[in-house]
């Protein structure tokens, strides 16, 4: 951990839910089918909930089943870091904001054309910006 990820630790403890810090700060998982964004189908911008970086437009979210948000692509190249989680006996591919290094989900090669990527994100590591 960085002397910078110290100092945001606390201003994150007061700003999040006790469940955005888990999934965020812990990599921590959701339970599915529960998350706020699940079903969500507005039009606009998912955002890193902590640090406001835009991570999904809406145009990719699609229905996996898996009972998370999934989206087959990030809003820009640039927008998503990730690293080799093998937490679960197997490894999988963690997604991490490029901005901040908050844990966001993780990414399968199951997903949809135009990308075949499934980026399974938990609810309480975004936020939505609507369309005005």
């Amino acid at each position: 951990m960085t002397d910078e990820q110290d100092t945001k630790t606390p201003d994150l403890r007061e700003r999040l839910t006790p469940e955005q810090y888990r999934v965020t700060q812990e990599a921590a998982t959701e339970r599915p089918f529960t998350g706020r964004y699940y079903q969500h189908d507005g039009k606009g911008t998912y955002r890193c909930v902590c640090c406001g970086n835009a991570l999904f437009a809406s145009g990719t979210k699609f229905e996996s089943g898996s009972g998370w948000p999934s989206f087959w692509a990030p809003a820009t190249l640039q927008a998503l870091a990730s690293r080799k989680d093998s937490s679960l006996g197997h490894v999988r591919e963690e997604v991490l904001c490029a901005e901040c290094n908050a844990h966001l989900g993780h990414v399968f090669p199951d997903g949809p054309e135009p990308t075949g990527q499934r980026f399974c994100i938990n609810s309480a590591a975004l936020d939505f910006e609507g369309e005005d």
